[in-house]
């Protein structure tokens, strides 16, 4: 019965599998994501606002593909912040900073639990989706005495990444524009970002490995 359970929730679940920094979805296209910096936009002057908005503007027009930017809003985890500060309370000489170290963790505990310190991470998913090669498939079902070599999966699989990278190329460079600093997620980062999505009551916890 669990394992009928878990197959079926991971048929909701679209990624098939993460492959060289790639998420390979179940309909074979590929994601690429990466992870951007944010823009305090409310302090910049209005000048600044304006060209910011005008080269984001710019950015999204020379773009002949779909993104997608998600905003991924997550409790932070403070009790390896508390258990820092624990471990340095007995290499106080002084007892009246051992008593104030007390007194901070415990209200940055109580604080912690009243109310909730959320994070917030944004990234850009990049996708590729190949050319159908239905017709291909076609034309040689009709025409049996043309054969051509066989293209390897893995092969096909490179060629797309490597179209893939392109794109993710173009993003970088009209991000890095806007004053964005960006970095591609590896492998086991899209793992975990993944995992959390799908189990968001489960922050404490890592992703299990693949």
């Amino acid at each position: 019965m669990a394992r009928e359970q878990l197959s079926a929730t991971q048929s909701f679940v679209p990624l098939k599998e993460v492959r060289d920094n790639v998420a390979v979805m179940r309909d074979g296209s590929l994601r690429a994501i990466i992870m951007a910096s944010s823009i305090n936009f409310a302090l910049k002057s209005h000048d600044e606002q304006t060209a910011i908005l005008a080269q984001f503007q710019s950015f999204l027009n020379t773009l002949d593909f779909s993104i997608q930017i998600v905003v991924e809003s997550r409790r932070l985890n403070i009790n390896p912040y508390l258990e820092l500060l624990a471990s340095k309370e007995e290499s106080q000489d002084n007892d009246l900073m051992r008593v104030q170290l007390r007194e901070y963790i415990e209200f940055i505990r109580t604080f912690t639990a009243e109310v909730d310190i959320m994070v917030k991470s944004f990234f850009v998913v990049v996708p590729y989706s190949p050319v159908a090669v239905n017709l291909e498939k076609s034309l040689n079902t009709l025409i049996t005495r043309q054969k051509q070599p066989a293209i390897s999966d893995e092969m096909r699989f490179e060629e797309n990444r490597t179209q893939l990278e392109q794109r993710v190329g173009v993003v970088e460079s009209g991000l890095a524009r806007l004053g964005v600093r960006t970095i591609p997620l590896g492998g086991d980062e899209i793992v975990e970002l993944f995992y959390h999505l799908f189990n968001p009551g489960e922050e404490g916890r890592s992703a299990p490995s693949r």
